[in-house]
């Protein structure tokens, strides 16, 4: 059986974390610093079963344009604030923030609050590269507190 945690995108970010499962167990999370969780990444805990992380809905903003260019600027001008965002075609997300939204729209795009998971991108330089057969299993360390019966 595999247990699930459900984290927002900041959790996914730290390196420690004491993190509720879903069958109501708590379970300390550790991994490298810099590293963030993505979703559906499989871990293991230390007696063996693995725990799936999955992305909690957040309030986020949605900006959409039919012009590409347009979705660029936008993203080169959050990039330049070091925001992280989540590129999809013809639109972006990020988390919401009303000086960033206010940017958006001045920039011409159609910004729209939604309750989502967010799933930014990686970065050009991450270092978290996965395939999908090589999931790392035994990376990061999940310690289980209390029973496991």
């Amino acid at each position: 059986m595999t247990l699930r945690a459900q984290l927002t995108f900041d959790a996914r970010c730290k390196s420690r974390l004491l993190l509720t499962l879903e069958n109501g167990e708590q379970a300390a999370l550790i991994v490298d610093r810099g590293r963030i969780l993505r979703n559906a990444e499989r871990v293991r805990i230390a007696d063996g079963r693995e725990v799936e992380i999955v992305s909690a809905p957040e309030s986020l903003l949605e900006a959409k344009s039919p012009d590409p260019l347009l979705i660029a600027k936008a993203a080169y001008h959050l990039g330049n604030r070091h925001v992280a965002v989540q590129l999809m075609p013809g639109r972006l997300r990020i988390l919401a923030d009303h000086v960033l939204e206010q940017m958006l729209t001045g920039l011409g795009l159609e910004v729209n609050a939604i309750k989502a998971p967010f799933e930014p991108e990686r970065g050009a330089y991450g270092h978290q590269h996965v395939h999908g057969s090589e999931l790392p299993l035994n990376r990061p360390k999940i310690h289980s507190f209390g029973s496991t019966t």
